[in-house]
């Protein structure tokens, strides 16, 4: 039985919006998702959408969580909102978008215009780290729209991440949560706080601390929801919104994950592991720890970009096949593609795939490639699909090592979140490349879900974090390691995938040299 009390999340994702009901046990009383298009691009590598189509797709997903709910309106006691990270919008005075939203698939550079000047430039050399400040300086959105748009820069008011965004829309306030700041923007990944005056991002951005919202600690009230935004969202006036976290933030702690042995990992657009500390731990060097969506805590979390894009990828131009036998059947084409990972022998004979789908990440490195080695004529599509989720879980138990040398913390349990973690055949690998048990949250939606525990411990509904995960969260299936299975494995990751790019590494520079790729 669910209880009374209802908490109302929005996650704004990449591929859809969705607006969801969970009670005070983590239940998923009712659900209204609106797929969207993820960008448009006027040019190769930029990728953009209008503000105002999220706002429009979060209204169409609420008339179609009304349209099915038995709950009513007057049960939601709160509202929480979690979105893609490092999406930004510029708005002018009166609160208008200038521009379309600069996507944080979008992967366009600035221009490097002079020393950052002071003693930085000669302590960042000192540490090491003129690469990541370089990088840091060429990926920020703000300095490429006052260097290519300076009329739109000009005019900017308010410079914010979508989550500023809809918490404006929400409640007329610009307000948003610390959890939130993923993104090349003026933040002090230690103290969860904008930058001191005396940081140097504020010398290599053109923004001023007016243009960024207010932040607030999750489970912090943002405002009360506007009559114009209850309108639209189905709800009744004046209900409080409460600051969440960014998706993935949400997503490990709608999937249980509130310790250091906890790796919460997720099969997504971008593949990730994470584990959530109340120590400041970069999991690679220079690269800060993102702010968890409990207060004080880090996300030591490694990054696949573009993880599960491979994947899809696989399904567009060579599982047309499958989908269609999906479709005759009535079924889904997923439980078709794990018929094919189940046709392939552990290992995929062979067949082995590292998964660096795209430059410019600070390791392996900006030359890296997405390579697959030990081709031979017995290999076929299935075996390419397996050895693509095997690459990722193999890249995933990389990032699990290198979290724990850099923690001391040995990781013991092992929670997949994302949408690949509805494939049972996904599930069972990961359990035996990793050597550990797999668990499945109980709900797919664990993004939302975090979002929500925030907002019943910010309306006093829980008695803290830990105690909502305790409440909320709960394994759904568990998948356990095959013995004879994960030796093969162990032997495969140390033996063969460990030393792949290290080998590789001068001839991935040959061709960066030779073609000019990347740019």
């Amino acid at each position: 039985m669910s209880s009374e009390a209802l908490i109302f999340a929005i996650d704004n994702g990449t591929q859809s919006v969705r607006a969801l009901l969970f009670d005070l046990e983590g239940n998923l009383i009712a659900k209204g998702k609106e797929d969207i298009e993820p960008y448009f691009s006027d040019h190769p590598g930029w990728a953009e959408q209008h503000p105002d189509y999220y706002w429009d797709a979060l209204g169409r997903a609420c008339e179609k969580l009304w349209s099915g709910a038995s709950a009513t309106p007057e049960a939601v006691k709160g509202v929480a909102v979690t979105t893609q990270r490092s999406t930004v919008i510029n708005l002018d005075r009166d609160g208008r978008p200038l521009r379309p939203a600069m996507l944080w698939l979008d992967q366009r550079q600035a221009e490097l215009k002079g020393p950052v000047g002071g003693i930085w430039d000669g302590l960042f050399k000192v540490l090491g780290a003129q690469d990541v400040i370089d990088r840091f300086r060429k990926e920020a959105q703000a300095n490429w729209i006052a260097q290519q748009q300076p009329e739109i820069w000009a005019a900017t008011d308010k410079f914010l991440l979508l989550s500023g965004y809809l918490n404006w829309r929400l409640t007329g306030r610009f307000v948003d949560s610390t959890a939130s700041q993923v993104a090349y923007l003026p933040f002090d990944y230690k103290k969860h706080a904008w930058a001191a005056a005396r940081d140097f991002k504020w010398r290599v951005l053109p923004l001023r601390p007016d243009m960024l919202p207010e932040l607030v600690r999750p489970g912090s009230p943002i405002g009360p929801l506007t009559a114009e935004a209850a309108r639209h969202l189905g709800l009744p006036e004046g209900l409080p919104v409460i600051a969440a976290a960014a998706d993935k933030a949400c997503e490990v702690l709608g999937s249980g994950g509130n310790a250091p042995d906890i790796a919460c990992m997720s099969y997504g657009t971008t593949a990730t592991i994470n584990t959530v500390s109340e120590r400041y731990l970069e999991p690679i060097k220079f690269m800060p720890p993102y702010p968890a969506a409990i207060p004080g805590r880090y996300c030591t979390e490694i990054m696949i970009y573009r993880g599960y894009w491979m994947v899809s990828w696989f399904k567009r131009e060579f599982g047309l096949r499958e989908q269609r036998i999906a479709e005759q059947r009535g079924i889904a084409p997923e439980a078709l593609f794990d018929e094919l990972v189940a046709a392939v022998p552990p290992g995929s004979m062979g067949l082995m795939l590292q998964p660096y789908w795209s430059p410019g990440v600070p390791e392996p490195g900006p030359e890296a490639k997405g390579a697959v080695i030990g081709f031979g004529d017995v290999h076929t599509r299935a075996h390419l699909y397996r050895a693509i989720l095997e690459g990722l879980a193999y890249a995933l138990r990389e990032g699990k090592e290198r979290i724990e040398k850099r923690s001391k913390v040995k990781i013991t349990r092992l929670r997949v979140a994302g949408g690949g973690s509805q494939s049972d055949a996904a599930m069972q690998l990961t359990a035996d490349i990793f050597g550990l048990a797999a668990e499945r949250p109980h709900t797919y939606e664990t993004s939302g879900l975090g979002a929500a525990i925030a907002a019943a411990v910010g309306l006093g509904l829980q008695p803290d974090f830990d105690a909502a995960v305790a409440r909320m969260t709960r394994v759904g299936a568990r998948f356990e390691p095959t013995p004879q299975v994960s030796k093969l494995y162990d032997r495969l990751y140390r033996e063969v995938y460990s030393r792949m790019y290290e080998r590789l590494q001068p001839l991935y520079h040959s061709i960066r040299e030779i073609t000019g790729y990347p740019k």
